[in-house]
């Protein structure tokens, strides 16, 4: 079997990629998941927010959950505590996303194998920030 180099996939699919939905965004500009959507907003991505405490976060409209976004989602990524992970992996399948993206410092290898059994591309224990701005 011939794999793949990890960072040509992870190259690909942040080429092709243009929705992604950040789960655990949060509304402070300090937070790394504030500052990782504002780098990929600037970069051209569709950005949707999902975090249930707040109705707009960077200027967005802010989804309380992945099956209230009215759009294809490519990329999932996750900014949520490494257990939290397995049910937000459930609904980026129900959704039919395209890839799960678990952030710098979130493992959850069921989830991952969750989520590769149902044809998602997975990324884990990755900033997708450092990524796009060392690939692309």
């Amino acid at each position: 079997m011939i794999q793949l180099n990890p960072h040509m996939e992870i190259g690909n699919l942040l080429r092709q990629a243009r929705t992604i939905a950040i789960v655990g965004l949060s509304p402070k500009e300090n937070r790394p998941s504030n500052m990782v959507g504002r780098y990929l907003l600037g970069a051209g991505y569709s950005l949707f927010p999902v975090n249930p405490g707040h109705t707009e976060i960077l200027g967005l409209k802010c989804y309380p959950d992945l099956v209230s976004i009215p759009e294809h989602i490519d990329i999932v990524d996750i900014f949520r505590r490494s257990e939290d992970v397995y049910p937000i992996v459930e609904e980026a399948i129900k959704i039919g996303a395209g890839a799960i993206w678990m952030q710098l410092g979130i493992v959850n290898r069921e989830a991952a194998a969750y989520a590769r059994q149902h044809g998602l591309l997975t990324v884990m224990d990755r900033c997708i920030k450092v990524d796009h701005s060392t690939l692309l």
